[in-house]
């Protein structure tokens, strides 16, 4: 079993009406959440942690993660409203505008943490930036760490971040407890100033490091070296939800290796690695040439 914890929250995706008006539509959304939708769809054993609201969006939220085999039972419901992120696209790369104070997943404490029992947990997202969520992830994976697979993927949204030293700091305690690291090569510019994966493994103590190269590929660095894995090739709509999907895309491939204990990441081999690598590059290229985040079921494969 796998558990992401993360935000959840309500895109609202442009579109135009028959009459020609811009307008915005609903869709459910949010990195992690889009993570965890992805691996029910893979038929991934899977919960969701978040700060859920009780009101309109948060049932299209629960709604969606039920429908996507996703059990969301460790989630805190609340009155507070449901974050909501206004997407912009342009040539098919989005941008948000996020309205998240004072809302179910933005108030999320300690208080409302789950109880042990996954074997592996997965962090991430805009939820790291903010506070009390922020710091309520952070003790989560921290208390989880040293006996359950940790990974996490930042999915740095610079506009999102009013405090850039105090999540600088956060994200250095929760990559220095991960397993394993799926990032970006703009996020990882971001994070260190460079691009050198390698750096990272040997700074943070991970067993792997996921590098993310869009069409160019994927880097997967280890202690015994790195290799790359080839993009798969689509017809790109947009890119909301590629890189969530595809580390439910490596994550699925891993539990269906049995990779996903302490012990047994140790000893993932490359060939594993590189199937799990390419698998999850194969789902996100599903996801990339539809609207939105859309993850593919098991039967699209």
């Amino acid at each position: 079993m796998i558990i992401c914890c993360g935000e959840a929250l309500i895109d609202m995706l442009p579109r135009q009406t028959e009459a020609g008006e811009s307008a915005f539509a609903p869709h459910a959304g949010g990195a992690v959440f889009n993570t965890a939708v992805a691996l029910g769809r893979l038929d991934t054993p899977v919960q969701f942690f978040s700060g859920l609201s009780s009101d309109l969006f948060g049932d299209i939220l629960r709604d969606q993660l039920a429908k996507s085999n996703v059990d969301s039972s460790p989630a805190a419901i609340s009155d507070r409203p449901t974050t909501l992120a206004f997407v912009t696209l342009t040539d098919g790369h989005a941008s948000y505008a996020f309205y998240d104070e004072n809302t179910a997943g933005r108030m999320l404490s300690v208080d409302d943490l789950p109880a042990s029992g996954p074997d592996a947990l997965f962090f991430g997202g805009i939820s790291l930036v903010v506070e009390p969520c922020g710091a309520a992830y952070e003790a989560l994976m921290l208390r989880e760490a040293a006996t359950r697979v940790t990974m996490i993927d930042p999915n740095i949204r610079p506009g999102f971040i009013t405090d850039e030293e105090s999540y600088r700091a956060r994200l250095t305690r929760m990559l220095g407890a991960a397993d394993i690291i799926k990032t970006s090569d703009e996020d990882l510019e971001w994070i260190t100033g460079n691009t050198d994966a390698q750096a990272l493994l040997a700074s943070t103590g991970a067993k792997i490091v996921l590098l993310t190269r869009g069409s160019e590929g994927v880097t997967v660095v280890t202690a015994t070296g790195s290799f790359d894995v080839p993009a798969q090739k689509a017809t790109v709509v947009d890119t909301v939800g590629a890189g969530d999907t595809f580390s439910a895309g490596f994550l699925a491939e891993m539990d269906k290796r049995g990779l996903l204990t302490k012990e047994a990441i140790t000893k993932a081999t490359h060939d594993d690695l590189n199937a799990a690598t390419a698998f999850g590059a194969r789902v996100a290229a599903i996801t990339v040439s539809r609207a939105g985040a859309n993850p593919p079921w098991a039967s699209e494969l």
